[in-house]
């Protein structure tokens, strides 16, 4: 919400307004449970981007919750609106409107005359957006000049109450996320009294799935005809909201008449089981990019694919109908789920969902990765940063848990010291682990030798049926430490739970990974302990605006870099290799999906510190976010971006501990850059420093491909001294 005010004097007080002449709305979904309206003073001006077409305005009437037409009637205001995404998508602007929305305030609020207003608009547009091209001015003015032609006075009517505002929260969700977080999110916090809040600052997990954001214009539909199951899509969303699922034929007895499944294509693991790709109509983001990676063409429409986007408005209650239905079908036993293929894989519960990152975001899918292989028995540090605002910002949080209850704990500390709070999460669960496995040998006895041993023998716990088994015998112990008359067994009853396998995880972006906490990351990987520590690299201090940091490339433009960033990245994957007992991982979701698989099962199960660099695209960098994953295989194929794994633990097998998983580069740094505005804006403002960066960023590729080749090479069993 933002006030804004308008003065013949200058106006120097800071107060906000309560009292004001024109609102807009830019969101119509805000309409369903915000009251937009409640500073609105008599006869002022309500301008709305409204889904439905000038051609019928009074769809517009009819579609506002009773409560909105109430209030316009008796303040008698007058009511305009636009479709401004159509207009916006009309001129090559995608979901950009802010440029319509400020043309059509000017047109109605009268504070300078409408023909200087859009001069002045025009002028600002070639000031702001002249180093980003010709091109860019020329659709903002286009949107300009359409803008006025598709505003519309909206018909008042008289309050009907087809529609009606809804709570902030459905009235079937739990009391605390129904009564505290729902009044929260319709901005009413303020009125809660303290007493309503918890007194340690814990909030429960799973709370997002209750928001139903309903921000997307188009939402994939899925072609059961063309799919081919690959998972691609359910691996690439950013906010969880395509599930994949295959479960008994008999489950379809009392689905929804527009529930779609198929037969499982895999005859291997799923055969005589039906097949189903569902949306979250209400939480998905509408971004694309499962569209962009959907490798399925229709071969009669080739323009079309196995996912496809289609208008949200008239699919969203039997969608939302085909979701409710599509949870409940009962999830695949991860005992027996093949997880290292993505296919498969993906069929994992994810235990973190509908998350408020930007739409088509390019860290989330790795979060959401490591939540489905770990989630249910994970403990994760989070950098303040990206991660900190979509993972737990109030009041909800994409953070979730399964039917059993499990899931992540999450906290999240300052962004100095985040590897040093998550080496304390370590320090701390495998001193209680060690302290409860000697409880267990104290007590054999009276728990019984066969228990205890089984216990004691099985804490490494190598895969799921190992943690399963684990959690089977502690369910065991814990009813029967009640019935042991020995305050050790009080103690144990406490510490349990240490003695199933607990994950730790350090995550964070780039900013705090290889600027402010590298210090720190540096100190917890030199400890040797077992700790997994995740960089989801933006290459830029994405949540603060967009500085650049060490991770950000040569000729890169952005705050405190504005003439480019004149030195090349830093390398923090080679700088940990140089330990020797620290796993790392190099990968990208958009080039290799497997490969990104694969590094994070071998850094959960490598028994010593592990650090996943994730390449993480980021609309900073000035690129179409539906084609963000396809952009991340440009920049493996053109070498800015290498994928790689060293694994110590070969080393002791005699093998190379270092795999160079991507090919050597096929095309120059060029292409891929300039399809980034960070970078092609400097041609437009400083051509001769651009063409003198991009050769020393070709050279950065160059030297940086040549050099891990010869730690390769260096690596080979021969070369390696007895």
């Amino acid at each position: 919400m933002s006030h804004l005010r308008f003065g013949a004097n200058p106006i120097r007080s800071t107060y906000l307004i309560d009292q004001a002449n024109f609102i807009a709305c830019h969101q119509w979904n805000f309409l369903e449970k915000l009251d937009v309206l409640a500073r609105a003073k008599r006869g002022s001006t309500f301008l709305v981007n409204s889904p439905f077409d000038a051609d019928n305005p009074a769809e517009t009437w009819a579609q506002l919750p009773i409560e909105i037409q109430e209030t316009i009637v008796r303040r008698e205001l007058k009511v305009y609106a636009i479709n401004a995404y159509k207009v916006a998508r009309e001129n090559g602007m995608g979901g950009r409107i802010n440029t319509v929305m400020q043309t059509c305030f000017f047109a109605l609020a009268n504070v300078l005359p409408a023909d200087q207003a859009i001069a002045e608009i025009k002028h600002a547009i070639e000031k702001s957006y002249g180093k980003k091209g010709a091109e860019i001015v020329a659709m903002n003015i286009k949107a300009v000049d359409a803008t006025l032609e598709n505003l519309y006075e909206v018909p008042i009517g008289s309050p009907d109450g087809a529609v009606r505002r809804q709570p902030g929260m459905p009235n079937h969700a739990p009391d605390f996320i129904r009564n505290v977080e729902g009044a929260m999110l319709v901005g009413q916090g303020d009125a809660l009294p303290v007493s309503a809040l918890p007194c340690d600052g814990t909030y429960p997990t799973g709370s997002a799935k209750w928001e139903k954001r309903n921000v997307a214009q188009f939402i994939p539909v899925w072609d059961e005809d063309v799919c081919i199951q690959c998972g691609k899509c359910v691996a690439v969303c950013p906010h969880a909201t395509i599930r994949g699922k295959v479960y008994e034929p008999s489950e379809l007895e009392t689905a929804p008449a527009t529930f779609k499944s198929t037969d499982s294509r895999d005859k291997k693991a799923f055969s005589g089981l039906k097949f189903t790709i569902q949306v979250a109509p209400e939480d998905c983001t509408g971004c694309g990019i499962c569209v962009d990676v959907c490798p399925a063409k229709n071969k009669s429409q080739p323009s079309l694919k196995a996912i496809n986007m289609q208008p949200q408005t008239p699919l969203r209650e039997p969608e939302a109908e085909n979701w409710e239905y599509f949870l409940k079908l009962p999830n695949p036993d991860r005992r027996t789920l093949d997880g290292t293929h993505i296919r498969t894989q993906q069929m994992q519960q994810p235990l973190f969902e509908f998350s408020g990152a930007c739409a088509g975001c390019g860290e989330t899918p790795y979060v959401k990765l490591l939540s489905q292989l770990f989630g249910d028995r994970a403990a994760i540090a989070n950098a303040t940063g990206c991660s900190s605002i979509y993972g737990g910002n109030l009041p909800t949080t994409p953070w979730s848990k399964d039917a059993e209850g499990r899931g992540p704990t999450w906290s999240n500390s300052l962004f100095e010291d985040n590897a040093e709070f998550g080496l304390g999460f370590r320090v701390s669960i495998d001193k209680q682990a060690m302290f409860a496995a000697e409880l267990v040998q104290a007590l054999r006895e009276p728990i019984g030798a066969d228990l205890a041993d089984a216990i004691l023998a099985n804490a490494v716990q190598r895969d799921e049926s190992d943690i399963y088994d684990q959690r089977q015998r502690v369910a065991q112990l814990k009813p029967m430490l009640e019935t042991i008359d020995d305050p050790r067994a009080k103690q144990l009853a406490t510490l349990a739970d240490y003695l199933v396998k607990k994950s730790v995880w350090i995550v964070g972006g780039d900013g705090w990974a290889y600027d402010i906490g590298f210090g720190g990351l540096d100190h917890v990987i030199a400890s040797g302990r077992n700790v997994n520590i995740l960089v989801m690299d933006t290459e830029v201090y994405s949540n603060t605006g967009g500085q650049a940091s060490k991770a950000t490339p040569r000729g890169a433009v952005a705050k405190f870099a504005a003439g480019g960033k004149p030195s090349a990245k830093k390398d923090l994957g080679a700088i940990a290799m140089t330990y020797g007992n620290v796993y790392v991982a190099s990968v990208s979701m958009g080039a290799k999906d497997e490969h990104t698989l694969k590094a994070f099962i071998e850094a959960e199960a490598y028994d010593g510190p592990s650090l996943i660099i994730a390449y993480s695209h980021c609309i900073a960098h000035g690129i179409n976010m539906t084609t963000a994953m396809s952009h991340q295989k440009a920049l493996v194929e053109s070498g800015r971006w290498l994928l790689y794994r060293y694994n110590p633990d070969l080393i002791a097998q005699g093998e190379n501990p270092l795999s160079l998983d991507s090919r050597a580069p096929k095309q120059g740094v060029k292409d891929s850059m300039y399809m980034e505005n960070r970078f092609k804006m400097l041609t437009k403002t400083k051509p001769s420093d651009a063409r003198k960066l991009l050769a020393e960023a070709q050279a950065d590729v160059d030297a940086r491909w040549k050099r891990y080749q010869a730690m390769v090479n260096l690596h080979q069993p021969e070369t390696l001294p007895e």
